[in-house]
């Protein structure tokens, strides 16, 4: 079903690479990044990293918007792009050479290298795998309307025992603008998101998945 961390990531491109190693599925990571990042963040070099607020990390080469909100804990990572207005609510580990747009809102994520979240998202409780990008004005919704713990829905149903979880993007993933990604989603590494799509489930990798729930194999 290309849903455990090694069918979907790269780890070369995380700081976060020995903490998701202790896991077999992204998702189970979810609770504990929080804790992580902080640990992190000590053992980062002040001659590389500003620590301008309690639990705040921000690699010097990174540039952060004066009207970005930073919450803690977090770490920004070297030569990313944290634009105007941008919401980091806190537990955001965000890679090297990302993109955090204007009015973007980040909470408990992990984004690795080379991410780009660029205009008007929110990603809540999720896991953006290397050079993944959302398109203008999509979404991860990280809690079922019901209230009730999430369900991975794949070839077989997965209980996760967890209330949210947004959504885990493998390497490569493009969404559409627009789209929202239900909670729970997989999306296998290399697939493409049509835009305006709502995406529920494992979605396959290197696949498109139309706006009519359509799946088809790349050629």
């Amino acid at each position: 079903m290309n849903i455990t961390i090694n069918e979907l990531y790269d780890l070369s491109h995380t700081a976060a690479a020995d903490y998701l190693r202790k896991f077999t599925y992204p998702w189970e990571a979810l609770r504990g990044i929080s804790d992580f990042i902080v640990e992190l963040g000590k053992s980062l070099p002040d001659d590389e990293y500003d620590n301008p607020f309690e639990n705040v990390w921000i690699h010097k080469t990174a540039n952060v918007y004066p009207t970005a909100y930073i919450g803690s804990p977090c770490i920004i990572g070297a030569e990313t792009e944290v634009r105007h207005c941008a919401f980091i609510r806190g537990s955001a580990l965000v890679g090297k050479n990302c993109v955090v747009g204007n009015s973007v809102e980040l909470k408990n994520v992990i984004i690795f290298d080379n991410v780009q979240t660029p205009h008007y998202n929110y990603v809540g409780d999720s896991i953006l795998g290397y050079k993944s990008h959302m398109g203008a004005g999509s979404v991860t919704s990280n809690v079922k309307s019901d209230k009730t713990n999430v369900v991975i829905k794949g070839d077989e149903k997965i209980e996760t025992g967890i209330k949210k979880i947004g959504a885990m993007l493998g390497d490569f993933v493009e969404v559409g603008c627009n789209s929202v990604l239900n909670p729970g989603t997989v999306i296998g590494r290399n697939t493409n998101i049509y835009p305006t799509s709502c995406v529920r489930g494992v979605i396959p990798a290197d696949s498109i998945f139309k706006n009519d729930g359509t799946v088809i194999a790349k050629k």
